[in-house]
């Protein structure tokens, strides 16, 4: 037993490390620096964009660093933009994400709640980065979101769990090791697949009623997989491949959140069906 005890180290920190590899860089002025325009709590949906979006980061992100990006983007096209740090550990200062998901998505409820009074809307819309894209479903199914929110745009969820490529796998080898990750990191624990808080938020169908849900994925992510696991299943969904819009575009599983703007362009789409454009590879220039 010794042998494994010494390796329920090594282990966390492969897997923290292979998480950390893919995570958004970020400085130690990020969390204050300016918002570029967005957080403004003086915004008020136009006629054309009725309803605030909300961004939601992912693992080890943060509401600055996540959307330095998509945030202009869609706050350039009319757009009353918000995001939210959720999930801090006590000592861990930018990289959020990491509590308890069920947790994380208490304070999205709270988010949602402050940018409505705000802005005066009844509904918003909600825009994640991998677990960013899949924790707003629990607020949806169990805390009464679904009653504030018209549409979830995924991108890049683990909406089903996820393997790290085949690193999860190791765990049942070091026991201990879940235990270890689930004290350390219950983010990242409730994010392996087969986890309970996963078995919880996908039985009984994977969306709700009244809520449009849009999916935009890549072949080529490491993070969430296998890939087609981020799918979800049900009425008012539509599941995007990105190399079907675009068959050259590499982008993995951080940079379609942060810097791809065909999957930005797809978001556009999926924030306002009605006024929808063909995405291609020409949408980088759009």
């Amino acid at each position: 037993m010794l042998p494994f005890k010494r390796a329920l180290r090594p282990l966390a920190a492969l897997l923290l490390a292979a998480a950390l590899a893919t995570a958004p860089a970020a400085t130690a002025h990020a969390a204050s620096a300016p918002s570029r325009g967005w957080n403004d709590y003086g915004c008020k949906p136009s006629a054309a964009h009725p309803r605030p979006v909300v961004l939601v980061h992912g693992t080890f992100g943060n509401s600055i660093d996540n959307w330095l990006s998509l945030a202009p983007y869609l706050k350039d096209r009319g757009y009353c933009v918000f995001s939210l740090d959720y999930g801090q550990l006590p000592g861990v200062p930018l990289f959020y994400g990491l509590g308890p998901i069920d947790k994380s998505a208490e304070q999205l409820s709270a988010f949602v709640d402050k940018v409505l009074a705000a802005t005066g809307a009844a509904r918003a819309d909600l825009v994640g980065h991998s677990q960013g894209g899949m924790m707003p479903r629990y607020y949806l199914k169990f805390l009464g979101g679904a009653a504030k929110v018209n549409a979830l745009v995924g991108i890049a969820p683990d909406n089903h769990g996820t393997t790290l490529s085949g690193l999860t796998n190791l765990l049942p080898y070091f026991p201990g090791a879940s235990d270890l990750l689930k004290t350390a990191t219950p983010g990242l624990a409730d994010q392996i697949a087969g986890s309970a808080f996963l078995a919880k938020l996908n039985e009984g169908g994977d969306t709700v009623p009244g809520v449009r849900y849009t999916v935009i994925v890549t072949k080529y992510d490491e993070v969430a997989t296998p890939w087609r696991s981020q799918y979800l299943t049900g009425p008012d969904v539509r599941n995007v491949l990105l190399q079907d819009l675009c068959a050259v575009d590499l982008s993995e599983h951080v940079t379609i959140g942060t810097i791809d703007r065909i999957a930005f362009h797809e978001v556009a789409n999926a924030l306002d069906p009605a006024h929808a454009t063909a995405t291609t590879c020409a949408s980088v220039f759009s």
